[in-house]
């Protein structure tokens, strides 16, 4: 049975690599900026990015890649990949859709991206979730994103609700330190396979069906 409470109020979703599947996108970038300094690309780079901004991205490759100064450089590079890559589509991921539909049927619902505004509606919409979120809020909107807590307090209050009555979805370490932080109870269906991610809930897919089954009996008080 799902441990998540279905007494939540509200539930806020990452959007990169779990709703909709842009990692791809990032991915094809990241790995060609990586060749284009003589390095391969693997999980163990993918590890040092992911769930970053581009910025802090930026800065990760810059050290690891031996290039200290150069993360403003990096990340520009980054964004401009990125955006071409999405510019050619992304789908949402299994379950996402579905998930979203449930959670917003029962409960106000919003996404926390540590993408920039551009890239974010990029991802929605080309996924088709854009018009399921009323509240989206980006990395670049924020003083300090993830992970710090400001982009998950940020939505709680959006939606007139407090954290610990909040479920946070999410797929990095990144992304999860920053719920945690905020104090909402975290759902995870990681991006790169870690069996030491902090979480609430863990599963494979935002399809598996005991997230649908909790989704349709959110406000009904109960744990299960």
């Amino acid at each position: 049975m799902c441990s998540l409470p279905t007494s939540t109020e509200a539930v806020v979703f990452d959007c990169d690599g779990l709703l909709v599947d842009t990692e791809a996108c990032w991915t094809v970038a990241e790995t060609a900026i990586f060749a284009a300094h003589g390095h391969p690309f693997g999980p163990e780079q993918k590890a040092l990015v992911i769930g970053r901004t581009v910025e802090a991205a930026g800065e990760a490759m810059a050290q690891y890649l031996g290039r200290p100064g150069a993360g403003a450089e990096l990340a520009a590079e980054l964004l401009e990949r990125v955006r071409t890559e999405l510019s050619r589509g992304a789908a949402a991921l299994p379950g996402a859709a579905e998930l979203v539909r449930a959670c917003r049927a029962a409960v106000p619902i919003a996404v926390a991206s540590n993408s920039p505004r551009e890239l974010l509606d990029a991802a929605l919409w080309s996924a088709g979730l854009a018009d399921y979120f009323t509240h989206s809020f980006a990395a670049d909107e924020v003083r300090s994103p993830k992970p710090a807590p400001e982009l998950y307090l940020t939505a709680c209050e959006a939606l007139g609700t407090t954290p610990k009555r909040s479920v946070a979805f999410e797929d990095s370490a990144t992304g999860i330190a920053s719920a945690r932080a905020a104090g909402l109870y975290v759902a995870v269906v990681p991006s790169l396979p870690r069996a030491d991610l902090d979480h609430d809930w863990l599963g494979t897919s935002l399809a598996e069906p005991e997230l649908r089954d909790w989704a349709r009996n959110l406000g009904d008080g109960t744990v299960r």
